[in-house]
């Protein structure tokens, strides 16, 4: 599919859309002045055959299991592994995020370094997703599918890699700077990261998962963002999204949820400069904030330990409050 794209002069509002619909301009995308339009997507790529691929690489489809919340000793290092490896993949791509680069070649070089790594790139026909990660731009609050649209001057990006090795599953993102980024941009990127890191503190054994979504809706409440309610943090192992679903705000019925030894899960919240409503763009994958107020979002994957919390996909930095995602 081919989209059309806003011309550098846009016409005036009585004069006829440049899409060439034969609208009004003010009719037509003049209400979409300003935000995220859709490019072209290229077609599914394959994975080499030598790369082991998790059951629903071929038909798109699986049957989910029991999966245990906690994990055994093998799986646990599995995971550090697939962690590992997630986590340089989306160091690698981060550093390609510029204005004039597409988020079809940040996909591109992401699917080919998985597979240099020997991990089958996680969302890879994953319900059919046709892509090897998801590029999810302004307000876009994610599952956004990388085209052909080139990243413009002041755009934040978040790039969401997962890569399965070892029969296991390894899943991070991280939200990146275009170009000069305006302060407001920049402090919802900086606030977002720290809201994550609160989450991640707030995992210990024998507390409540309940506890990550009040560190999380507590830290951001003070500059008046909003917390996405509609996607949340999930089980991650053997399986893509297995139990249990950890939500980034309180919520009561997660006080019976009691963190243990061994769970893996992810933390990822999204926070939203305006509304927390969405939009699903005919794609049946993009996410859009109703109001189209940028968000921003970041996530590790982890295990709850006796102390602190082991992050598998932090890498470098991670022990800083706000990692030096931003040049």
């Amino acid at each position: 599919m081919s989209i059309a794209t806003a011309p550098a002069a846009l016409p005036q509002a009585n004069e006829p859309c440049w899409c060439g619909s034969g609208r009004k301009y003010k009719r037509c995308h003049k209400k979409l002045e300003g935000r995220v339009l859709q490019g072209e997507v290229t077609p599914m790529r394959s994975v080499p055959d030598h790369i082991a691929r998790p059951p629903y690489a071929d038909t798109g489809e699986y049957e989910p299991w029991d999966e245990p919340m906690v994990k055994s000793p093998e799986v646990i290092e599995a995971m550090r592994r697939s962690g590992k490896v997630a986590s340089t993949v989306l160091r690698e791509a981060g550093a390609m995020v510029a204005p004039g680069i597409t988020t079809e070649e940040i996909d591109l070089y992401i699917h080919n370094r998985f597979i240099e790594l020997g991990a089958y790139p996680s969302t890879v026909n994953y319900h059919g997703y046709p892509k090897a990660s998801c590029t999810s731009i302004n307000e876009v609050i994610c599952h956004g599918i990388p085209d052909s649209r080139p990243l413009q001057d002041g755009d934040i990006c978040n790039i969401d890699v997962t890569g399965w090795i070892g029969g296991v599953h390894g899943d991070t993102n991280a939200t990146f700077f275009a170009g000069e980024v305006s302060p407001e941009s920049r402090q919802l990127v900086k606030v977002t990261e720290e809201a994550m890191w609160k989450g991640i503190e707030a995992v210990k054994a024998g507390r409540p998962l309940s506890d990550i979504g009040r560190a999380i809706e507590d830290h951001v409440k003070p500059y008046k963002y909003g917390v996405v309610k509609a996607f949340v943090g999930h089980g991650i192992g053997e399986q893509f999204h297995p139990p249990p679903q950890v939500l980034h705000y309180y919520d009561s019925r997660q006080d019976s949820v009691i963190m243990r030894p061994g769970m893996t899960f992810t933390i990822e919240p999204m926070i939203a400069l305006g509304s927390i409503g969405y939009k699903i763009w005919d794609d049946d994958w993009t996410a859009v904030t109703s109001d189209g107020k940028r968000t921003a979002q970041f996530e590790h994957t982890m295990m709850v330990t006796d102390g602190d919390a082991e992050v598998f996909t932090g890498g470098e930095g991670a022990a800083s409050p706000v990692a030096p995602w931003h040049r």
